[in-house]
């Protein structure tokens, strides 16, 4: 793994890394960047699947959290009186987004209890954090990304871009089945009715949106606007009688059965992103105001802070 991108590799005793700012407490960091893209929730959720049975996954905002724990013992005889024992680890971070960060911390061994009879913890430590990050490159859809990257970025072929991964992870530790495919489910409800499915309302849901409508809610059948042929994405639709219409649009997002239709966010928009859309049947409104220039939107933030329910959230796209 020391030789992943030899020239994108940096150990470094600072407070600032080039993403961000990641306290160090004056220890070592190991940070790795890679010209990768990771941003898709099915393909984050994947790197967590398939790794969960080898290391102790977790996930905060943009991050995985990969962790890796070991015992050291001072004799090998557990009957000794002088017999000690610490349970070590060290995670590795990954930070998504239009690159990919990899990077661990190695905490001084006073951290876990004051073992000072513990050797060699830091060269250990930093092994096993080079030991996991390989493994996560040879194993997940991050596998995928490298080898497209080589073959673009080195000009070689596609079994030469695998080789060559293989020859910049040799820590990896080899997982079966680690890379479940990462492809969001889209569910088409359009034969079912949305009484078969949850009781409609009488009338609006009350707010605010659930801003982690993408992992709360399944993706459904995409939406085209028929004056411009923009495809708006949708959660949580239920049938086509709009009775639940769950939440539209992947960054201009509006949670349709909360939206009462007073058209603020029409007024407010400075770019013109809405357009009212009839929707019969629904219990908030008859009419919504439809994304239909979602790519249009600057970030303002106008019309989520004029929406009386809190209908609405936007999301920064990145470029």
């Amino acid at each position: 793994m020391s030789l992943l991108l030899k020239d994108r590799v940096y150990t470094m005793e600072s407070p600032t890394a080039k993403r961000g700012v990641y306290p160090l407490h004056g220890f070592k960091l190991g940070l790795y960047r890679l010209p990768i893209k990771l941003d898709d929730p099915a393909e984050i959720k994947s790197i967590i699947e398939g790794l969960k049975k080898t290391f102790i996954m977790d996930t905060f905002a943009d991050r995985i959290f990969a962790t890796y724990t070991w015992t050291e013992e001072n004799t090998p005889d557990a009957e000794s009186n002088e017999y000690q024992k610490v349970d070590l680890s060290i995670t590795v971070e990954i930070v998504t987004g239009e690159v990919v960060d990899i990077l661990y911390q190695i905490f001084p061994i006073e951290k876990f209890g004051d073992p000072q009879w513990v050797t060699d913890y830091r060269k250990k430590a930093d092994y096993y954090a080079k030991m996991i990050i390989d493994t996560i490159l040879r194993n997940t859809i991050l596998a995928d990304k490298m080898t497209e990257s080589l073959v673009k970025n080195e000009k070689i072929e596609h079994d030469a871009a695998i080789q060559r991964l293989e020859e910049l992870t040799p820590l990896a530790k080899i997982i079966p089945n680690a890379k479940p495919t990462p492809k969001p489910e889209i569910i088409d409800t359009s034969s079912i009715t949305s009484t078969q499915l949850v009781e409609v309302r009488d009338g609006a849901k009350p707010g605010p949106i659930d801003i982690e409508y993408k992992s709360n809610m399944p993706s459904t059948i995409p939406y085209t606007v028929s004056s411009n042929k923009n495809i708006i994405k949708t959660w949580g639709r239920q049938g086509t009688d709009n009775g639940v219409m769950g939440v539209w649009g992947e960054f201009v997002s509006v949670d349709f059965d909360i939206c009462i239709a007073d058209g603020a966010c029409i007024e407010a928009c400075p770019v013109d992103v809405y357009e009212w859309f009839d929707s019969p049947g629904n219990p908030a409104s008859e009419k919504k105001p439809l994304m239909a220039r979602e790519p249009d939107c600057i970030f303002c933030l106008a019309c989520e802070g004029v929406c009386p329910p809190q209908a609405i959230k936007i999301f920064q796209r990145k470029s």
